[in-house]
């Protein structure tokens, strides 16, 4: 593990010279490049949010979840350990 930890650490210094070595025009040109990737990837999920929120169709059902095991017919009982367990008198309702 600390083998994986210094040559990624020693990897980034790498990265970081190669960045510092760079002339700073192109590193400007660089960051806005990732900046306006970024614009245009948020813009575009704005829209698509928008676009699906105007839709006449826009409904949502909610519905009561159901049991898997019940929707099951098949002929051999499920497994399950909770229906095995018994409830004692003391904790049942009078």
């Amino acid at each position: 593990m600390k083998n994986l930890r210094t040559a990624i650490n020693n990897w980034f210094d790498k990265l970081d010279g190669q960045w510092r070595a760079m002339p700073v025009k192109k590193q400007h040109r660089y960051t806005l490049l990732l900046f306006s990737g970024y614009a245009l990837l948020s813009i575009i999920v704005l829209l698509k949010i928008c676009y699906d929120v105007a839709q006449p169709d826009n409904t949502m059902t909610i519905e009561h979840i159901e049991n898997p095991i019940r929707q099951n017919n098949s002929s051999v009982s499920p497994q399950d350990s909770i229906k095995t367990i018994l409830k004692g008198k003391n904790y049942e309702r009078q």
